[in-house]
């Protein structure tokens, strides 16, 4: 979300592989136009990632023994026989287009166990009349290999799991051109091998009304083109766009996915997230960062390839002037925390391959955003370590341990093993790009804060166990520290007080 931070107004702060190749997606008369993304598996990283959109999985092409056979040619007959069938019925979709009643609720009530399987060319389509297309609570429903379009979920709201039930089974799908989410989340959900493309604000939405998600697998997915109806733009600071939204996930493994040309960030991890790991991906081409992980907690972020990122938010800030250090894996309010169980202990980010982005990493902590504060856009929500957001006040919060636990802390982040690729010609930038940047604001508000002046900021640049280290650095490289008009040479970040990036090389020439 964007919100004003001291002085700058920055955003706030988430199988078939094959070798990345040159590809697009297939469009259709009422689809979004073609993505632009080419990836390519050069690079340290060596990634590989899967595509799907254009190639997707064939479903069975007879039904299953004892599958229900649903009959495209019958309007209605997806939801009448799963409404007459027991519970872990399996459905076996004909080819053809699929359709539900013409009435704005009209949807399919998944029973527990239910599987839904698409025959080749098996689409259910909502003809921009239905809401929704699987609702229910039932845990433990699986769709494959099925075509979702056309459905209209509210802002917000997804069109698949609408009611975010646990358990369920997503692979080999393609979830597209629909308004809201494509698929909102559940615990121990499982999205496999399946293309969002084209969603009207996310290809998925992973976010439980009133409860954490646990567990969350997405592995091996296209997620490309979403937010086409570019709600930050009809809501200014919403905070709510991007290929994936997070939020309050404990426990997620994000691999092998291919990220890309999604107005907005590619992967947005947003409000006590914890325990992620994010692996083998390729994220490039997306107009924000390619990653942001905010008031988040524990994560592994390796071994991606992250490219030509944040070209579009980067250059529109560049153009108003604006010298914040936008970054491309942009860390808010986040860090290590070995008091939250997690498989780590920090926020460790290495072995990746950041090449022709606007900008690099950015460390960053909000010196007004804490538990209980007017600044915390999370409205009513406080840290995992802090359950009463009141007791979050004056004068307790003034000692400890409430004065460490009442924020969300960038701490603890290791950057290392990276290599940094700028090259200057290919991003045309001149201004504000080529920054790897940890700073703070100015504490100013609200009047009670304990954590006003500087005290934030010395604290995330020099004493929260922040550090980069042993990385690569090829073209022109700058680095911010405490303010976003304070640019440093490598030297200058190598020396004291700062000494960062020790045992790090660089490089004037991009291909050095």
């Amino acid at each position: 979300m964007v919100i004003k931070r001291g002085h700058w107004a920055i955003p706030t702060a988430p199988l078939v592989l094959v070798l990345l190749a040159a590809t697009g997606c297939t469009s259709t008369p009422d689809a979004p136009a073609k993505p632009t993304g080419t990836p390519a598996a050069s690079g340290a990283s060596a990634t590989t990632v899967a595509r799907v959109c254009d190639e997707p999985a064939a479903g069975p092409s007879q039904a299953p023994p004892g599958a229900v056979t649903v009959d495209p040619a019958v309007v209605g007959d997806l939801t009448a026989k799963t409404k007459s069938s027991p519970p872990g019925t399996t459905f076996w979709l004909r080819p053809g287009t699929h359709r539900l009643e013409p009435e704005r609720y009209a949807q399919v009530m998944a029973k527990e166990g239910n599987t839904y399987l698409g025959a080749p060319g098996a689409v259910l389509d909502g003809r921009k009349t239905n809401n929704y297309a699987f609702s229910g609570t039932a845990p433990g429903v699986t769709i494959r290999y099925l075509t979702v379009q056309g459905f209209v979920a509210p802002h917000d709201e997804g069109v698949v799991n609408h009611d975010m039930a646990d358990g369920w089974k997503i692979e080999h799908a393609t979830i597209q051109y629909n308004s809201g989410a494509g698929l909102m989340g559940g615990a121990r959900q499982q999205l496999r091998a399946s293309c969002l493309r084209g969603n009207g604000q996310y290809g998925m939405n992973a976010y439980k009304t009133g409860d954490t998600i646990k567990s969350l697998v997405v592995e091996g997915n296209e997620i490309v083109g979403n937010n086409t109806d570019d709600w930050e733009k009809q809501q200014p600071g919403c905070g709510c766009t991007g290929g994936i939204k997070f939020w309050a996930v404990n426990g997620a493994d994000i691999r092998g996915n291919w990220v890309h040309d999604n107005r907005g960030a590619g992967l947005w991890a947003d409000n006590n997230n914890n325990d992620f790991r994010i692996e083998d991906n390729v994220l490039e081409a997306n107009d924000g960062a390619a990653l942001m992980y905010e008031t988040s907690y524990n994560a592994v972020i390796r071994n991606n390839t992250i490219r030509r990122n944040n070209w579009v938010e980067g250059r529109k800030h560049a153009a108003d002037g604006d010298t914040f250090p936008y970054a491309t894996v942009y860390v808010s309010e986040a860090g290590g925390e070995p008091r939250v169980t997690a498989r780590t202990d920090k926020i460790e980010i290495y072995r990746n391959l950041l090449e022709d982005n606007w900008s690099g990493i950015t460390l960053w902590e909000n010196a007004n955003r804490f538990c209980n504060s007017p600044a915390n856009t999370s409205t009513g929500y406080c840290t995992l370590l802090v359950k009463d957001t009141h007791r979050c006040a004056q004068p307790s919060i003034a000692v400890a341990p409430l004065y460490a636990d009442c924020r969300w802390k960038t701490q603890r982040v290791d950057i290392h093993g990276n290599r940094f690729v700028l090259d200057a010609s290919v991003v045309k930038c001149t201004v504000a790009c080529g920054l790897m940047a940890v700073l703070s604001n100015y504490g100013t508000y609200p009047d009670w804060s304990p954590y006003k002046g500087k005290r934030v900021a010395d604290a995330l640049i020099l004493k929260q166990q922040n550090r980069w280290h042993d990385n690569v650095y090829r073209g022109p490289w700058t680095f911010v520290v405490d303010d976003p008009d304070r640019k440093l040479d490598s030297v200058q970040w190598q020396g004291p007080p700062y000494r960062q990036d020790s045992g790090s090389t660089f490089g004037s020439q991009a291909g050095g």
